[in-house]
């Protein structure tokens, strides 16, 4: 399961931009949620809501130092049941780095904030060169969670910078191993959008995706933790996850 997180932009300014011919691509040719919605701004709320259920009062985008989370996360739950994951962030100096740092936001880092799991995540937050090494050895996680960098994810660069950065990793997974296997899936989401309504692209490419899927059913980031919780054989589903509608009959996981 890889989940990777683009930047600040709406589904308008994605899906049939002339900025963003690949993610379109794989938007046509693999499964794309219509109407999916981030559910808070900034960025930092979402990242928590997608991957413990809840924004816990966030409401900024302040360091680990000024939120030290300490609920449950889709990380303490896979640790728990014995399961592995990874954090590949692009551009992070070094391991579960608690402070941003050049093109490296660490509010783009979830893992970061989980008081519960920082053991793990100075073994498992990982700067982005160990993906490329862990594709190639076959050796991805049950989870991982993805975030380029500042540039990379749209932030500060134009949507035709994110759009070349997927096209240049997302061949690279599905020609990789895992995928051939038919054991992974690869969500490409956006943490928020800039419309009134939040709404954001999200990609959805598999092996058991029937191509061209769209699915106009309401999603949004607990959808997105409620469906990983279940492909990974978690019964428990945290927070706002409970009552998420889950993904995995729309598109066929």
């Amino acid at each position: 399961m890889i989940w990777v997180w683009m930047e600040n932009e709406s589904y308008q300014s994605i899906v049939g931009s002339r900025s963003a011919p690949y993610i379109t691509q794989l938007a046509n040719a693999c499964g794309l949620a219509t109407n999916y919605r981030a559910v808070s701004h900034p960025s930092l709320p979402n990242y928590l809501a997608a991957t413990s259920g809840g924004t816990w009062g966030v409401a900024d985008d302040a360091p680990p130092s000024d939120h030290p989370i300490s609920r449950a996360s889709i990380f303490s739950q896979l640790a728990a049941a014995g399961a592995s994951w990874r954090s590949y962030e692009e551009s992070m100096p070094s391991d579960c780095d608690l402070s941003s740092s050049g093109e490296y936001a660490v509010k783009h880092n979830p893992a970061a904030y989980y008081t519960g799991i920082r053991v793990d995540c100075r073994r498992w937050d990982v700067p982005f060169t160990a993906f490329e090494r862990d594709l190639e050895r076959n050796a991805l996680p049950s989870f991982a969670f993805v975030t380029p960098n500042l540039c990379d994810d749209m932030h500060d660069c134009p949507v035709a910078a994110g759009d070349g950065w997927l096209h240049r990793w997302i061949p690279r997974v599905i020609n990789s191993p895992p995928y051939r296997s038919g054991s992974t899936a690869i969500f490409i989401t956006f943490d928020e959008g800039t419309s009134a309504t939040n709404q954001v692209a999200t990609v959805v490419v598999s092996p058991t995706t029937t191509p061209e899927t769209k699915s106009s059913l309401r999603f949004d980031h607990y959808s997105l933790l409620k469906t990983t919780e279940q492909l990974l054989g978690i019964d428990e589903y945290l927070g706002r996850a409970r009552s998420a509608l889950s993904m995995r009959r729309a598109f066929h996981l």
